[in-house]
């Protein structure tokens, strides 16, 4: 193993305490998409206690920050990403105080040895991926400009999986507005919840129509406040997954026809609100063919996920139309415990993910120097960052 290789290992083991305390903390203050001040000041800590720098509200995004450490060259600029945001109600149930060690520990045991090396590493501390796109947000305000490859890590149940898909995404929010009336008289009203109703219906009607990887899921969030008043007001909520970012739009375009139905039929006004769109995900096999081998070495042996599934969704993928990444799982819990689910979260602080946040930290770390220490292997992974997005799934 070269020797500076060996060197940042032996500076994540000495942060092993630091790192393993972080994701607690995190995990056990769990703050929700764009709201998460004390993972960011957690974070913050840590870094400035290392002699890093950080830059705060990076893109307009209060805990979105970056810090950059430069070696003998500014490129090529490879980027850590962090995530820290957790679910409603469940808390860390999708492991992202895991994510935000582990890159911290990369990035911090990088920065040991980046002095000798020719380019810059930085740390980004991305918000909001379950709800709100800090990512996406963060492209558009150019802070991925500069930067030629980012690795990040996820974890997982069941299996450790290397280079797994993900398919685009969107959130659509309904407000339908009608006409409150006393349930004895429901023709002098517009029945709002009738029109949320509705949309589902028509939904359903349009589900042959449907590709085969779209998902249309939704929920009512408001329906009324008493059963003997015509609700003047209602409100429903759809999550839709497709294949590709033009197929997701093709599916937003049947979800409004559904809305618009419901509205024409009850009378009600509707007010749509899409969020941001996320891309699929292009993850970089090159990239995850080095993560492999130094996990490896580590004693983590991974496997190569199928092409094809029927995948989640991250902002990860709209950085992977723009510049090559990795994205690679690490198992923390069996694979009857699933993602999103309450009984995840415990797992997301047991003794295996622990373990994970120090291995990933050590692979995502040994990989990078691998990247920054080979022009070759820059060259291939560029070529298959090229080559996958001119054969777009």
């Amino acid at each position: 193993m070269h020797q500076l290789k060996q060197s940042l290992i032996e500076a994540i083991d000495n942060l092993q305490v630091e790192l393993i305390g972080l994701s607690h903390a995190i995990h056990r203050t769990p703050e929700t998409s764009l709201k998460e001040h004390q993972a960011t000041k957690y974070i913050a800590e840590l870094l400035t206690g290392a002699g890093r720098p950080v830059q705060s509200g990076v893109a307009g995004l209060d805990t979105a920050f970056v810090s950059t450490t430069k070696g003998q060259a500014p490129r090529p600029h490879l980027a850590f990403l962090a995530e820290y945001d957790a679910l409603p109600d469940i808390g860390h149930a999708c492991g992202h105080n895991v994510i935000a060690a582990a890159s911290v520990g990369a990035y911090l045991g990088l920065c040991q040895v980046v002095p000798h090396l020719n380019g810059a590493v930085s740390l980004f501390g991305t918000p909001g991926e379950e709800a709100d796109g800090g990512k996406i947000v963060m492209l558009e305000a150019g802070v991925f400009d500069d930067v030629d490859f980012a690795l990040m890590i996820h974890p997982s149940s069941g299996k450790s999986l290397l280079a797994r898909g993900g398919r685009a995404a969107t959130g659509v929010k309904v407000h339908f507005r009608g006409k409150a009336a006393h349930s004895s008289a429901p023709s002098r009203g517009i029945n709002a919840l009738n029109a949320v109703l509705s949309t589902f219906q028509h939904i359903d009607m349009l589900r042959p129509t449907f590709n085969l990887q779209d998902n249309v899921n939704g929920i009512i969030t408001h329906g009324g406040t008493a059963a003997n008043v015509i609700p003047g007001e209602a409100t429903c909520e759809f999550s839709l997954r497709a294949a590709t970012l033009v197929e997701l739009k093709q599916l937003v375009e049947k979800v409004q026809l559904a809305i618009d139905a419901a509205a024409k039929l009850t009378g009600a006004v509707a007010e749509v609100k899409v969020g941001l769109l996320y891309a699929e995900r292009y993850p970089n096999q090159v990239m995850s063919r080095v993560f492999q081998s130094n996990m490896a070495e580590l004693g983590e042996e991974m496997e190569w996920a199928s092409p094809v599934g029927m995948y989640g969704s991250s902002d990860i993928g709209n950085v992977s139309l723009k510049l090559p990444v990795i994205h690679d799982y690490l198992w923390i819990a069996p694979p009857e415990v699933n993602t999103h689910h309450a009984d995840f979260t415990a797992f997301s602080a047991s003794t295996r993910a622990d373990e994970v946040v120090l291995k990933a930290a050590k692979g995502l770390a040994m990989t990078a120097f691998d990247i920054l220490n080979s022009a070759t292997l820059q060259g291939e992974i560029k070529e298959c960052f090229a080559r996958a997005l001119g054969s777009p799934s």
